[in-house]
């Protein structure tokens, strides 16, 4: 049995102003079997899940760079 889509999430590779990200609503809406495109506005708890995503990453790339010694 095959599973059915109601939805698909587009995320971006950085946040793009609202009047340069037009051009790109209005290509994805040609798709077919688009209805809609609703675009969501950056906020502040958007920008503290990148800066939480990118601090984990960070400490990870940190613990293999310099690992912890057992001496």
């Amino acid at each position: 049995m095959s599973d059915s889509y109601h939805s698909l999430t587009v995320v971006l590779a950085g946040d793009i102003k609202d009047e340069n990200c037009e051009s790109l609503i209005e290509a994805i809406k040609q798709l077919r079997g688009v209805i809609s495109v609703t675009p969501i506005v950056a906020n502040f708890d958007s920008h503290m899940a990148e800066e939480r995503a990118r601090r984990e990453l960070t400490n990870k790339l940190w613990d293999v760079i310099y690992p912890k010694r057992s001496d």
